[in-house]
């Protein structure tokens, strides 16, 4: 399927038969994009634990 217009190509299509835009995406922005979302979700988990971290100190201060 072309993202931009929605047409049927084949599997091994660089460039969409309807609309004449390159749909190959290079093996390489794909490892690239695969890379940026798991760091992605690790700084994501990092925050969380930072943000619990917080929290209880925060209940720590409360409490005396």
């Amino acid at each position: 399927m072309c993202p931009y217009c929605q047409a049927e190509n084949a599997d091994s299509a660089l460039v969409c038969a309807s609309c004449a835009r390159d749909i190959a995406v290079p093996a390489t922005l794909i490892a690239e994009r695969d890379d940026l979302l798991r760091k992605r979700d690790q700084l994501r988990a990092e925050l969380a634990q930072a943000r619990d971290e917080l929290e209880a100190i925060m209940r720590r201060g409360k409490s005396r």
